[in-house]
């Protein structure tokens, strides 16, 4: 699981040797040989500039595109990145190592960390019904857990919910004693905790030279989605440039689970970087803010989600046709057990 002691053990390196060997020792000879050929094209190569880090922003189409971008970056520019990926690829040893030494960061999302914990409290992911009675209580910032339990009774899951909200336990690295503090009470404290070591990564990254690449969308789909507002927080508190990068084509060379690529072509359309003394001037936020917590979105909400619309509106002029939005056909990954 991903842990605060987890947190505390990612060491990142502005020479990344593990994506090196992966893309050296793996990528490259799969993506060469005749029947996995690989055609990896940068457009826009232009607004590439490696005197400074910056957050590359990217359609998320299926579960390996970012491999192809890392790849050509280290090929043709000797440059690297840090990667957001999702808590659950560090529920096991195996992948979670491998995780941490190709410079990757989870993120400890408010839906990620309510059911891996309750995962371990009952021994499977929690229904959606338990989930959602516990998602919207925290997301209310409830410190009270009477109304809890009702919801609980009513939705039907009060069976669920009970042992959630009273085992004692090491709650994902937090100390978690119900006599002392409620339930609601040590999720925002857990949440709050590994956000600030979330935010010290990201700030270390950049620090190191590192480019930082953000899926936007927080979710896999062919067709863009809505974006979510964490990288134009992150953005604004590290001062950073954001540079929107269309993918094109990596879903067909990466059809499925398999990390083997199928051959193909994959096209990143990199758009013009969006600066803080440019584009986004006019989001720019001058007093001090913790990214991902209530109190900033409470406060700066109506900046976060003007700049994210901006930031989705440049990825999807860098996409096919077949990769912009479309109503009705999304192609994403959705449901509660998404987190595990």
């Amino acid at each position: 699981m991903l842990t605060l002691d987890v947190l505390d053990d990612i060491e990142l390196s502005a020479k990344p040797w593990g994506q090196i060997a992966v893309a050296a020792s793996f990528l490259m000879p799969v993506y060469h040989l005749p029947m996995t050929r690989t055609e990896i094209l940068f457009e826009g190569v232009e607004n590439l500039d490696f005197d400074r880090p910056v957050i590359f922003a990217m359609n998320h189409t299926d579960r390996y595109n970012y491999w192809p971008f890392q790849y050509r970056l280290w090929r043709s520019h000797q440059a690297y990145t840090t990667t957001w990926v999702k808590g659950k690829y560090y529920n096991k040893k195996p992948l979670r190592a491998f995780m941490v030494k190709t410079n990757n960061l989870a993120v400890p999302s408010r839906g990620y960390l309510i059911t891996a914990d309750a995962a371990q409290v009952l021994g499977h992911a929690p229904s959606s019904k338990t989930y959602r009675v516990l998602r919207d209580a925290i997301d209310a910032r409830r410190t009270d857990t009477r109304q809890v339990r009702e919801e609980a009774a009513e939705q039907g899951v009060l069976s669920e919910v009970v042992p959630i909200l009273d085992t004692p336990r090491d709650m994902l690295g937090l100390d978690f004693e119900p006599n002392r503090q409620n339930y609601l009470e040590a999720m925002i404290e857990l949440f709050s905790q590994m956000m600030e070591k979330f935010v010290a990564l990201n700030e270390q990254a950049l620090s190191l030279g590192l480019n930082i690449l953000v899926f936007p969308e927080g979710t896999r789909s062919i067709r863009l989605q809505e974006g979510k507002p964490g990288l134009a927080q992150m953005a604004l508190r590290m001062n950073s440039t954001v540079v929107p990068v269309g993918c094109n084509g990596s879903d067909k060379v990466y059809p499925g689970d398999s990390p083997i690529a199928k051959g193909g072509r994959v096209l990143y359309r990199i758009g013009k970087p969006l600066t803080p003394e440019g584009e986004l001037a006019e989001f720019q936020i001058d007093e001090h803010f913790t990214p991902f917590t209530h109190e900033a979105e409470e406060e700066y909400g109506d900046v976060f989600a003007p700049m994210t619309d901006l930031i989705m509106e440049r990825i999807e002029g860098l996409l096919d046709e077949r990769h912009r939005p479309n109503d009705g056909e999304s192609g994403s990954v959705k449901g509660a057990k998404r987190f595990l």
